[in-house]
């Protein structure tokens, strides 16, 4: 207690300090509202935890090692997202040339035979797209950066959605013609999620119709993001040739023949007015968001280089501003700036809160200090299957993660040892001692889930889990010929990988389903079984993930009686269905409620009711398929002394719901998709029709130079097979993604077919 007493006495003296601000809210533990509580008391009830190791935990700066404090201030955790086909991974492949982490550099397509470095599946190389997110690490300067480069297509949104849940900060990448597209959009919404600082880098400033300051509109309009250009381009399309940087007020150009000498210039005469112009607006964005710039704005004078970069910082870490970098990838130029960009407006792993959960006080939030003297915790992010086991990443949330140390799985409660531990550079990797607070590693040989929390035994802290889609498609499986022990071991470490990839056994027609987020996703998954488990696979026609609902409040009251000499079964319930909206805080969409008073029905059986509420769910009476939105209400009932049991009050349960869910105005709800189509203007009318004729929904319509871009909302069930219409009535220059947005109640038309359908199928069966 001896530095509490000490803090006590400095307490005038440090108050404004911003160590003093941290330590303070980490031990105040008011996560809502980000309140610093300065009161004794509870800086006293903090240090008093029934924790064992609360004593030893490092807290503010004044008591971490210096050299650990200098480690931490020169690391970045990043990752790159963009839309598909944005130039992620040739950002990365240059990233690592010109960090000196890969020698040559590659196209993302292999047409050399070789391939980006960080596109390392065979499958990846021969479609040219990401599919997992691939981990490295290089050095800029005195600076290590950790990078995970995430997939862009909307099937494989998951490994975006947990590389960005372990990230301090984030490089959104924007196409410079095509600008905020559909999957911009859901990586915007993810590190809102996760409150993730990024700077967004307009790539492709070498193609035809560039316009990086449309691109920034469409990110104060569309994304409502505060951004400003930190840069302006020297020379478009063709005849890009470098940056003008305007918080170092010198233009910048990248020579050599890969671009790797970065030379430093005057601006050229010509663009002098515009880069004023656009300085000013640089600093009329900052004004609004950073007080130091707003005094300097209003005083009407320029700040210096440092205040600018501080600024930025600043406003940048309070998720406020969005400093916008441009360049070409594929052409060299720009790279070299944007990774002075990472190390000057990203934070490091000691400027960002992560909270974990207290087990041990009922799950109390908890803020993590990342200094490498705090008792261990870690999250386990992401699983692959090695060619040396089970390969689970970790993220260090603070503490020391050692080889051959022993390390407990917060939710099995296992202890388990750490064999060995790598750095990943993609495929490769490298062998290390340990990894410290902050770090991004791998560990090999050990057993566990994607999202567990481990800690050194002392802690029972688990993290919050991440958010995970449902899947809207699927489709039924089966092995050719006999059927190989591989087929069930291919299915089950998927699973482990990938929570968004589901199986299960239908109970009626025995057929293995598969369901995922999309065709592409399925198929992928299809094609790895071959590859890698060497198991041929024939798949059913896709299944679209329909569900089922009320729409307006049913009362129930259904007595199960059944007498067969002895004990008989009896139970009876009373209440009513109301139709449910899904729940912000839990995501759920579906509630079973106990009202029941005088105990009518014994408070033994209440659990069993809830499970046939449960078993209902599962199938729906219109067309089998589960049912949401939904809040079961149980108000009363009746038990016998004698025939009563959970099974009886099981059953009356299902029976009641099933009963009262045909008075409540049953639907069909169908997954609707947001869909992006981009295609030359000659065939605007001709795509718009197509979509027309496929129910969708016109959203918005862009037209840039030749090309426009429609959105549209669609049915999943009517878009099958629109990628050879597209292709066909566009000659093969339109393109289209879709990502899912939300379930709607089908057309009163289609309802009567597709439960006719399911009559006709259920009748064949018999």
């Amino acid at each position: 207690m001896s530095f509490v007493r000490s803090l006590f006495g400095e307490l005038p003296r440090r108050v404004n300090s911003a160590s003093f601000k941290k330590a303070a809210y980490t031990f105040s533990q008011n996560t809502s509202n980000q309140t610093l509580s300065l009161a004794p008391i509870n800086l006293c009830q903090r240090f008093q935890s029934t924790n064992a190791q609360a004593a030893a935990t490092v807290t503010n700066d004044d008591e971490a090692d210096p050299q650990d404090i200098a480690r931490l201030r020169k690391l970045r955790n990043i990752g790159i997202s963009a839309h598909i086909d944005s130039g992620k991974t040739t950002c990365t492949e240059r990233i690592l040339f010109y960090t000196g982490r890969i020698k040559e550099i590659h196209d993302v397509r292999g047409r050399d035979g070789v391939g980006a470095k960080m596109d390392s599946m065979d499958l990846e190389r021969e479609k040219g797209i990401t599919i997992q997110s691939a981990a490295t690490y290089a050095s800029w300067g005195d600076y290590n950066i950790n990078i995970i480069d995430t997939p862009g297509h909307v099937d494989f949104t998951i490994e975006v959605e947990r590389a960005l849940r372990v990230l301090d900060g984030a490089v959104m990448i924007l196409c410079s013609v095509s600008g905020v597209q559909s999957q911009t959009m859901t990586v915007d919404r993810q590190m809102r999620r996760y409150n993730v600082p990024r700077i967004s880098f307009v790539n492709k400033m070498d193609r035809a119709g560039a316009n990086p300051f449309r691109v920034i509109d469409q990110l104060r309009s569309k994304l409502k993001l505060t951004a400003a250009a930190v840069q302006i381009p020297i020379g478009a399309e063709d005849q890009f040739r470098g940056v003008v940087d305007l918080t170092t007020w010198k233009a910048y150009y990248n020579e050599g023949e890969n671009g790797e000498v970065l030379a430093e210039k005057d601006i050229p005469e010509e663009l002098m007015d515009f880069a004023t112009e656009k300085r000013h607006e640089l600093i009329e964005q900052l004004a609004n968001v950073d007080d130091e710039i707003a005094d300097i704005y209003l005083m009407e004078e320029i700040p210096t280089a440092e205040q600018f970069t501080n600024a930025i910082r600043r406003a940048t870490l309070d998720l406020k501003f969005t400093p916008v970098m441009m360049g070409s990838a594929f052409k060299n130029q720009g790279i070299q700036p944007l990774l002075n960009a990472v190390v000057n407006f990203l934070p490091d792993p000691t400027q960002v809160t992560n909270t974990a959960l207290d087990v041990a006080q009922e799950e109390k939030p908890v803020d993590l200090v990342p200094y490498s003297a705090n008792p261990f915790v870690g999250l386990a992010f992401k699983l692959e299957e090695g060619r040396y086991g089970q390969l689970t990443y970790m993220r260090i949330y603070q503490g020391t993660l050692k080889r051959g140390a022993f390390i407990t799985n917060v939710k099995t409660g296992k202890k388990i040892k750490v064999p060995r531990l790598v750095r990943m550079h993609a495929a490769d990797m490298e062998d290390v001692e340990e990894l410290g607070a902050g770090e991004i590693g791998a560990m090999f040989g050990v057993d566990c889930a994607s999202g567990d929390t481990f800690s050194d035994g002392a802690l029972k802290y688990t993290m919050t889990s991440m958010f995970v889609p449902e899947p809207v498609i699927s489709l039924s499986l089966s092995p050719m010929g006999r059927e190989s022990p591989n087929f069930s071991k291919a299915l089950n470490r998927f699973q482990k990988e990938d929570p968004t990839f589901r199986v299960h056994v239908d109970k009626e027609s025995k057929e293995t389903i598969i369901s995922g987020m999309g065709e592409l996703h399925l198929q992928i998954y299809v094609e790895r079984m071959r590859r890698e488990y060497n198991v041929e696979c024939t798949t059913g026609k896709p299944q679209v993930a329909f569900r089922e609902t009320i729409t307006q409040p049913a009362k129930f009251n259904y007595t199960h009686k059944k007498q067969s000499g002895g004990a008989g079964q009896f139970g009876r319930v009373m209440g009513n269905l109301e139709p449910m909206t899904t729940d912000e805080e839990t995501g759920k969409d579906v509630a079973f409620e106990n009202r029941v008073v005088g105990g009518n029905i014994p408070t033994n059986y209440i659990p069993a009711c809830e499970k046939g509420f449960m078993d209902a769910l599962e199938k729906g009476p219109l067309i089998g398929h589960p049912v949401n939105g939904i809040r079961m209400v149980l108000e009363d009932g009746a038990a016998h002394a004698v025939d009563s049991s959970e099974m009886a009050f099981r059953i009356a349960t299902k029976n009641a719901f099933q009963e009262a869910f045909n008075k409540g105005r049953p639907t069909i709800l169908e997954p609707i998709m947001n869909v992006s189509i981009t295609a030359p203007v000659e065939f605007q009318g001709t795509v718009i029709g197509g979509l027309n004729k496929r129910k969708g929904t016109i959203a918005d319509t862009d037209i840039q130079e030749d090309f426009f871009t429609v959105t549209a909302d669609v049915p999943l069930n009517d878009m099958f097979g629109y990628s050879t219409e597209l292709r066909s009535a566009t000659q093969g220059k339109g393109e289209f993604s879709m990502e899912y947005k939300e379930h709607q109640p089908v057309q009163t038309f289609v309802q009567q077919q597709l439960i006719e359908e399911y009559k006709k199928k259920e009748a064949a069966k018999k």
